[in-house]
């Protein structure tokens, strides 16, 4: 393959490798508590991290990491906190983030609206070296948080109430994953891009429960599908010329396509083998209560 010869193609698709693992293995927590939508918010903030990293002539990278990061922790405090008001609290916090990033970035000398576009659709050409080492400490912490603490992070997602009674930090947790989140959004920005990476969190999440309901089956799946789609996006990207993101996101989203048209004539045929392996008798809503059996055996 001669995309290999060149220095800023494997940089990139070694981004692109990391993001495939590190996106699905955060969003099926994401997917687990029902804030599908997290990622995409973080990412309008993580708009403004990237401003001021042009505005101040530091890592766009690392400065989006820890504005998003902030934004994360202020989301979950907003969950917590703001009951009546807290989608309007939110809405500025996602507004605000998006509109911070396009003033930054246009106040800053060598700032233009085509180096934010490259971070919030994705770009190749741009991922540098520094990138890639920012994309790797990163996306190691990413793994060893979802890996590690699967099993609390697991319970807190499905029952919040039943992981407090058996004593597990569940707002420690919450921020935890809260703040991976936005991580792994920062990881994924020079590919994917920001206003993309929310779909590749959740959409190989969604494929993979097609064929699984497993948590461990379903994480697997999951990041097989991630890091198929990232790479084959992104050779295509290059053969083809056309923005890598994008590109991603629609593999990702033929993928769920082509597993549920899988999924669904297996789910059926397990069906009717599970209704024909089932002994003869009158249906479970027509028998007749052991008590109640008893009790007219003993009147008469």
């Amino acid at each position: 393959m001669d995309l290999l010869n060149y220095a800023f193609m494997q940089r990139a698709l070694l981004a692109a490798v990391l993001v495939g693992v590190t996106a699905p293995a955060v969003g099926i927590y994401l997917v687990q508590r029902r804030q599908a939508l997290m990622g995409d918010g973080i990412g309008h903030v993580a708009m403004t991290g990237v401003g001021l990293g042009f505005l101040l002539s530091t890592s766009p990278v690392w400065m989006a990491t820890a504005v998003s990061v902030l934004g994360a922790v202020l989301m979950e405090l907003i969950r917590w906190y703001g009951r009546t008001r807290g989608d309007i609290a939110l809405a500025m916090l996602f507004y605000g983030g998006m509109a911070g990033g396009v003033m930054f970035i246009n106040l800053a000398p060598a700032g233009s609206n085509a180096n934010l576009t490259s971070y919030l659709f994705g770009s190749l050409s741009t991922v540098s070296q520094s990138d890639v080492t920012a994309i790797c400490l990163l996306a190691a912490f990413v793994v060893l948080v979802t890996l590690g603490l699967r099993r609390q992070l697991f319970a807190v997602s499905q029952d919040e109430e039943f992981a407090r009674v058996t004593g597990l930090p569940v707002r420690a947790l919450n921020l935890l994953t809260a703040v991976t989140a936005a991580v792994t959004v920062t990881v994924a920005m020079r590919v994917v891009g920001l206003l993309l990476v929310s779909a590749l969190m959740v959409v190989p999440v969604a494929a993979a429960q097609q064929l699984s309901r497993s948590f461990a089956a379903t994480f697997a799946i999951a990041v097989a599908i991630g890091v198929s789609v990232t790479i084959g996006g992104t050779v295509t990207s290059y053969y083809q010329d056309v923005p890598p993101g994008a590109t991603i996101v629609l593999l990702t989203i033929a993928v769920f396509i082509a597993l549920t048209g899988l999924a669904t004539p297996l789910a059926r045929r397990r069906a009717r083998a599970l209704a024909a392996a089932r002994p003869a008798g009158d249906p479970a809503e027509c028998a007749i209560p052991a008590t109640r059996a008893a009790g007219d055996g003993a009147g008469a």
